[in-house]
């Protein structure tokens, strides 16, 4: 038989019944009669960037969907499997949320594939999928120098996905009419600090 004291994951379960779930109790059997999170953020799946840890947010607060690279793709209701697209409207539709953050951050791997081709091993699905912001990337990254290049292109991802947030209906007349922000953001992962998108040339970090 295994010993399950040694998996972190069993572990920290563990921790949380022993040390959070007493204090936090009530406040999980409240949630279980329904969320209202104010916020919907898109991150990246990195294991580096945890939104609920960098915001100190507490159970029911944040509808997070996570991917590789923090993007959102366009508006497309083609009847084909579209994750991202599928948790933004319902967080939008159903949750109401009045904001939604697109969050992108240092060293990003799925950034760094847009600007220098994904490994051969990840053809099947990674590559196809962040095709869609290699052209944008490699822009920036001609724009600007070599030592801005990795923090410019992530930004520029930040970007593209906004825009592509605006190409669904339903996002872009909530903000029209002042009930849903969009926000940019970037998290730096060596300094604990995030910059947001202004309408400076580049993020500008937050106070």
């Amino acid at each position: 038989m295994s010993d399950d004291s040694l998996d972190p994951l069993i572990s920290g379960y563990r921790r949380f019944r022993a040390d959070h779930w007493p204090a936090a109790r009530a406040e999980y059997e409240a949630l279980a009669a329904g969320q209202t999170p104010h916020t919907l953020i898109v991150a990246c799946s990195d294991s580096r960037a945890d939104p609920a840890l960098i915001f100190d947010a507490a159970p029911g607060q944040l509808f997070v969907v996570r991917n590789v690279a923090n993007l959102v793709p366009p508006y497309e209701p083609d009847g084909q499997l579209h994750g991202v697209s599928a948790a933004l409207e319902f967080g939008v539709k159903v949750l109401n949320v009045s904001r939604i953050v697109v969050m992108g951050h240092a060293h990003c791997g799925g950034v760094a594939a847009m600007r220098d081709g994904a490994p051969d091993t990840v053809k099947d699905f990674v590559a196809p999928w962040i095709a869609q912001g290699t052209p944008v990337v490699r822009r920036v990254a001609e724009a600007v120098t070599p030592a801005e290049v990795e923090q410019a292109s992530e930004e520029a991802v930040v970007r593209l996905s906004l825009d592509n947030l605006r190409t669904f209906p339903w996002i872009a007349e909530r903000e029209t009419a002042g009930t849903l922000t969009l926000t940019g953001l970037h998290f730096g992962i060596a300094e604990g600090m995030l910059r947001a998108l202004t309408s400076a040339p580049r993020f500008e970090p937050l106070s």
